[in-house]
């Protein structure tokens, strides 16, 4: 995962007060899949509630209201009656536009006398985020059959914590609080940081409460018989204008929010199958990735995930962009452009900057602003580089949009000229990393914990490191470039990019195949010794191609072999490895984007088995998972029989690359593939998995044209049926 904090061991020091053993560490003392927590997300802000809609503070919470990579609203607790409500249920809109709890009130005592049984009042929770603001509508209705006087008390509070101090940073120092502001019908809580910034938090309700302190409002509600009342809260991140809060602005942002919701996700083309399981499964992944895209000035882009990673990472969005090109271009041109508009132009160390170089993460807390961390803007990444270079040729190719690609041009030339200038350190080929401080990421491709590149002795590897999938993403970059030259009309450049591929393929071959493994080695370390260690790393040379056609058959066994496979996926490395640990973050885990790349490479090279068992044990996976959301990872243990998957413990959900998986796996499955300049959708050689019997895709854009087409089982084979198109438009199959 490109994260900037998944290291488990402790940091060097960082050029600022925070304590270093925590500086890029998620400690794991409370887990996430225990408290199951219910996302929002809009723009730069988000929000992780319990099942109750309760930011509940406390050591190791990630609960809250989170603007900008700061915690605006750490404490949010709901009492009835001075009680904590009874939880009915509590759901995500399909489209996760809003959330809903639905809560009712236990026995409620004067001292040992019964004053109102259970289930008699019926609290309902509707909640939302809007430009930078949370939306709550707080519906309240009597039951019985007698009047009710009634306590509805909210608690709040906010630490103004930065994120990486959510995620285990002790600091030194911080900021200061300012008294907080007490309004008839408002509450501003203040904080200035050490950066000198104002960073504000206002509360706003409707009606007038009966009482508003610093910490807390009190409403007492007489309710007769069936009387329902409602009470408006608006919860608004550095708002600098006094708003009116109640029911029109509580609806006209719910009708704005899901407007643009809606706008956003239609792009998409759209999935139905036989399976209805399935079909939620795929509703889910569409939804979390439009929640999870922001607008930038480019266009559309992915973050990576929530609670940690709700920002621009560049590896994770390139990634996320490949695996849904099939499905809504403009998510990758708007990866393009922001990438571009953001890629170095010159040397920093501390950011890991080199001229040419693409993002790997941006973060805009006080922590990152003092160089507490050093994720301000961020370069620590090997592979987001070629990957840019990649995304725009596949791009490209499923588009044919020149013209973006000629405005980007002089970025794909810088990209390309980081690869010969300081991606390959030594001049031996291959493309090396190494951090330029002792504050910068020791690891820089997607596997980043601290003990993810080791020996087979268990041995951890010195750098430069040159890990395997990386020259394969390169040999991926030279291939795409020299399409795009030839497309742009230069034939010299693009043969002579050819030509760099296939020295490169020759030389990943004889450097890092190992016969007695029947693999590719891991990586080669600093002294160029090869870490002989069975990974998943290996089968990202079958996403690009730069494994020979007979490697292939071999690596295939490999990776599908009990060692590797669990049931549910391909581990992270394979369990005969001195590291191996099922329940650690990359050196035994199963990550669902991990996979659909190898199912990809598989499908490349003809093994549409095996990515169909991969993406049927991901799918069963998901069946097992809260609103069928396939997390970040989860543990590699064995897959057994009426039982589901072992989760990790403080694995994001939703994560873009993950939630993109099962749209990229049902593409591998198909072989669907695009030439927008014949006008022509192909399928080849398509396989359905098990669990389908049909699948139906709707809105299939190309060019200016779209297609409708449904793909059956029958028998042994397939069939493909245009049921609609606009546009000339051809759709071959081949068996």
């Amino acid at each position: 995962m490109s994260i900037a904090s998944a290291d488990r061991s402790p940091a060097p020091a960082s050029a600022g007060p925070a304590t270093p053993v925590a500086q890029f560490f998620i400690p794991a003392t409370a887990s996430l899949q225990e408290r199951r927590p219910r996302t929002l997300k809009h723009g730069d802000t988000f929000a992780v509630f319990d099942h109750n809609g309760d930011a509940v503070s406390g050591p190791g919470s990630p609960e809250g209201l989170f603007h900008r990579d700061t915690r605006y609203l750490s404490h949010l607790h709901l009492t009835i009656n001075g009680k904590r409500p009874m939880l009915l249920s509590s759901t995500l809109r399909d489209d996760n536009a809003s959330l809903t709890c639905d809560l009712t009130n236990p026995d409620l005592f004067d001292k040992e006398r019964l004053v109102l049984g259970h289930d008699l009042i019926h609290l309902r929770r509707s909640r939302f985020l809007w430009n930078a603001h949370c939306y709550e509508r707080l519906s309240i209705k009597n039951f019985d059959d007698r009047p009710q006087l009634i306590r509805i008390e909210i608690a709040f509070g906010a630490d103004f914590a930065d994120l990486f101090e959510v995620r285990g940073t002790v600091r030194a120092k911080r900021g200061r609080h300012l008294s907080p502001v007490v309004e008839q019908d408002c509450v501003c809580l203040s904080y200035i940081g050490l950066d000198n910034r104002g960073r504000s938090t206002r509360l706003s309700f409707d009606p007038q409460p009966d009482e508003l302190a610093t910490d807390h409002v009190i409403y007492d509600l007489h309710l007769a018989p069936h009387e329902s009342r409602s009470l408006f809260i608006e919860i608004g991140c550095d708002q600098m204008e006094s708003r009116k809060p109640g029911h029109r602005s509580f609806f006209l942002a719910q009708r704005d929010s899901r407007r643009a919701l809606r706008a956003s996700s239609s792009r998409a083309a759209s999935i139905s199958t036989s399976n209805e399981i399935f079909n939620e499964v795929a509703r889910r992944s569409i939804s979390d990735l439009y929640m999870l895209m922001t607008d930038k000035p480019e266009g559309p882009y992915p973050y990576a995930g929530i609670p940690w990673f709700s920002t621009v990472f560049g590896r994770d969005a390139l990634i996320t962009a490949l695996e849904t090109l099939w499905l809504d271009p403009e998510v990758a041109r708007g990866v393009l452009g922001h990438l571009a508009a953001n890629q170095a132009a010159e040397i920093d160390p501390v950011a890991d900057a080199e001229p040419g170089k693409i993002l790997h993460e941006v973060r805009c807390g006080e922590m990152a602003e003092l160089g507490e961390v050093p994720f301000r803007r961020y370069y620590g990444s090997i592979d987001s580089t070629p990957l840019f270079v990649m995304l725009a040729g596949e791009y490209l190719r499923r588009t044919g949009d020149l013209a973006t690609i000629d405005r980007l041009q002089p970025h794909i030339e810088a990209a390309l000229t980081w690869i010969d200038d300081h991606g390959d350190r030594d001049g031996d080929g291959f493309v090396e990393y190494g951090r330029q401080t002792e504050e910068g990421l020791v690891n820089q491709a997607w596997k980043d914990s601290h003990d993810s590149i080791f020996h087979a002795d268990g041995t951890l590897a010195k750098g430069p490191i040159a890990i395997a999938e990386v020259q394969a993403y390169v040999y991926g970059a030279w291939h795409a470039a020299a399409e795009i030259f030839r497309l742009l009309g230069r034939p010299e450049r693009a043969a002579g990019f050819l030509a760099r591929a296939q020295r490169l393929r020759r030389a990943f071959d004889t450097s890092f195949f190992d016969e007695e493994l029947g693999t590719y080695v891991l990586a080669l370390d600093g002294d160029k010794r090869p870490c002989r260690v069975r990974s998943s790393n290996a089968g990202h040379a079958l996403f690009t191609g730069i494994a020979y056609p007979e490697r292939a058959a071999q690596l295939t066994l490999t990776l599908m072999s009990a060692s590797s496979f669990c049931g549910w996926g391909i581990r992270t490395i394979a369990s005969t490895e001195a590291r191996y640990n099922p329940m650690s973050y990359h050196n035994g885990s199963v990550w669902p984007h991990d996979n659909a790349l190898i199912a990809s490479g598989l499908a490349r090279y003809g093994y549409r088995a095996e990515a169909a068992r991969i993406f049927e044990g991901l799918f069963s996976a998901s069946t097992y998972i809260d609103l069928r959301r396939l997390p970040e990872l989860f543990c590699g243990l064995p897959r057994r029989r009426a039982q589901g998957p072992t989760f990790y413990p403080v694995a994001c959900s939703p994560q873009a690359w993950a939630a993109a998986t099962p749209l990229s796996l049902l593409q591998s499955c198909l072989g669907l593939e695009f030439d927008p300049n014949a006008l022509q959708i192909s399928l080849n050689e398509p396989r359905l998995p098990s669990f389908l019997d049909e699948v139906t895709l709707r809105h299939l854009l190309i060019g200016n044209g779209s297609v409708d087409i449904a793909i059956r089982r029958s028998g042994r084979n397939v069939v493909v049926d245009v049921i609609d198109r606009t546009g000339d438009i051809r759709v071959l199959t081949t068996a």
